[in-house]
């Protein structure tokens, strides 16, 4: 969703949710990209698109694609959101000292805080900075600038530590175009604009968990774009990574396409694909994989992404049993989001030139709490629900069993908020990804945030272990029901529940699957992962395993504990 001032673009890029104003989708991620110098306007044509009124008339869920590549999205300028001095709306200071309005950021020194990164150590109390374990990211194109961003990513907040272990790979071939999108498409150089942000998000936040890890980006570029024809590529080279990689590597996923996409012959094309799983969970890898960004609502291929299934779907490869799922919640780390009214953005006015509506996006300073992920604005929501291709896996029977016996996902989560976002430096395509010829630094979000800080964890459980004489973990699904609710009196993890911030009106009438009754909501009623205003159930948080947050959020330090570090 991007909103440019002066060469300050906000974005959002996904799995394709392809309309006027948002792109989202699972394995995807949601991007404010706030750029440093001037650039061309970003314009988006319709009536009001270029307000802020237009951007949440735009801004509508369940129409993501059911492709590979992620896609940005313009949304309409809104100039003041981004200033150079602080206001009384400022809630964010990017390392470059942009100021930024409405939208909360955290560096990654106040995530690892939140999670108790910081205080992972190994035997004889070193810091646990992942020493020894490998970490593969998996996206397509890469990035020309993946190595000099995160190296300037290191200098700004890791100045203390060696330079990162990082290279990127070509398994088929270095797909970049000199660093320039040309043309509109989905494919070529502005596919590879477009993945470029993923490849930077994945790369930079991986090592703000695990600094001194091995990390290699893969960069593989599908076949094509819009279906999963292109999936045999990436999983040829996802096999070969496996067997050149140590045991115990852990493989985080940004790609995913809804279950429906595979149609008919659903079981038989993804079981090719588990096979590469399980090579990998055969020497103790893991598989890692976003639950999606577009809750419940995904879209049909077979109406060429223009409307969402009328039913709650979910995304593979987080469905699949031989993968962790990882979903997202909203991370509210020294601010407490404080809405009095349901609507957030109003018309411009000379008192309100940014269109964005104070009391939606009022805030209180303080706090540490989290909820499901589920910001009405856009609306997006973290993925979660019940597989339409496998059934319940041994090691998930027994939770949630209201649901049927099919595999739900996500198993874990972490944050994955746009407002609460992470920073993040890039240079890659600068004018496609920043509105300007030189970079910038920018706020990202979804579900493919959340992901490979959650893969890097295990990266520090196995260093961990390493420092004992322990091998590496195995296959992390199974360990976590197993220990179900002693997850909680360990200390290796919170308990995500339903929470309230605010005091606007409960007026929307929503549904939740398995409850029968309507769920009167207000934006600040963060109950489940239904959209906003959407006629698709969600599927409520609860107190222990659900389907929106699966067991929680991990508590670092007890995490790495209970898992033997």
């Amino acid at each position: 969703m991007p909103v440019q001032e002066a060469g300050r673009v906000m974005t959002v890029t996904g799995r394709l949710l392809r309309r006027i104003g948002l792109s989202v989708g699972a394995g995807a991620l949601m991007v404010l990209s706030l750029g440093a110098g001037p650039g061309s306007a970003l314009v988006k044509e319709g009536p009001g698109a270029n307000t802020p009124a237009g951007l949440a008339q735009h801004a509508m869920p369940g129409l993501a694609s059911t492709g590979l590549a992620p896609q940005f999205v313009t949304l309409p300028r809104v100039p003041g959101l981004f200033t150079s001095k602080t206001t009384s709306a400022t809630a964010c200071t990017l390392p470059d000292g942009t100021d930024v309005s409405y939208f909360h950021c955290y560096t990654p020194q106040q995530i690892q805080d939140a999670y108790g990164v910081s205080s992972v150590t190994l035997k004889g109390g070193a810091p646990d900075y992942g020493q020894g374990q490998t970490v593969v990211l998996v996206d397509a194109y890469g990035s020309p600038t993946a190595a000099q961003d995160l190296a300037t990513f290191q200098q700004t907040f890791f100045p203390q530590l060696p330079a990162p272990n990082f290279q990127q790979i070509f398994p088929q071939g270095d797909p970049q175009y000199n660093n320039t999108s040309h043309g509109s498409g989905l494919s070529g150089s502005n596919g590879a604009a477009g993945w470029s942000g993923e490849a930077t998000l994945d790369s930079e936040w991986a090592y703000s968990i695990a600094p001194e890890a091995h990390i290699i980006l893969m960069a593989v570029p599908p076949a094509e774009t819009e279906g999963v024809q292109g999936l045999p590529n990436l999983f040829n080279a996802i096999s070969a990574e496996i067997a050149a990689t140590p045991p115990g590597t852990v493989f985080s996923m940004s790609f995913a396409a809804t279950e429906q996409s595979f149609g008919g012959a659903a079981a038989a094309q993804v079981a090719k694909f588990d096979q590469v799983f399980q090579q990998g969970l055969a020497k103790h890898d893991n598989f890692f994989a976003a639950a999606g960004d577009t809750g419940t609502s995904n879209s049909s291929k077979q109406h060429k992404e223009s409307v969402s299934y009328p039913y709650p779907t979910v995304s593979w490869p987080a469905s699949s049993p031989y993968v962790v799922a990882v979903g997202g919640t909203q991370l509210q780390y020294g601010w407490t989001w404080a809405p009095s009214s349901n609507t957030a953005f109003v018309p411009v006015t000379t008192a309100n030139p940014t269109g964005f509506n104070p009391s939606y996006w009022a805030s209180t300073v303080g706090g540490n709490t989290q909820a499901v992920w589920n910001e009405s604005w856009a609306p997006i929501a973290t993925g979660g629900g019940a597989s339409a291709i496998y059934a319940r896996p041994s090691w998930q029977e027994g939770v949630a069993s209201g649901y049927g016996n099919h595999r739900l996902v996500p198993d874990t989560s972490w944050n994955a908020a746009v407002n609460g976002g992470v920073d993040v430096y890039i240079t890659a395509y600068p004018e496609y990804n920043c509105g300007n010829s030189t970079g910038c630094w920018t706020i990202y979000g979804g579900t493919s945030a959340a992901t490979p800080q959650t893969a890097a964890l295990v990266a520090l459980t196995n260093a961990a272990r390493a420092s004992l004489g322990k091998g590496p973990i195995g296959f992390l699904d199974p360990l976590l029901y197993q220990m179900g609710a002693g997850l909680y009196t360990r200390g290796a993890y919170q308990d995500i529940v339903p929470q309230t911030y605010g005091t606007a009106a409960p007026t929307f009438g929503g549904s939740e699957v398995g409850v029968s009754d309507q769920v009167l909501k207000s934006v600040g009623s963060l109950f489940d992962n239904q959209l906003w205003q959407t006629s698709t159930p969600g599927y409520p948080t609860t107190t222990g395993y659900d389907a929106t947050t699966g067991w929680g959020v991990p508590s670092a330090p007890g995490f790495v504990t209970a898992l033997g570090g």
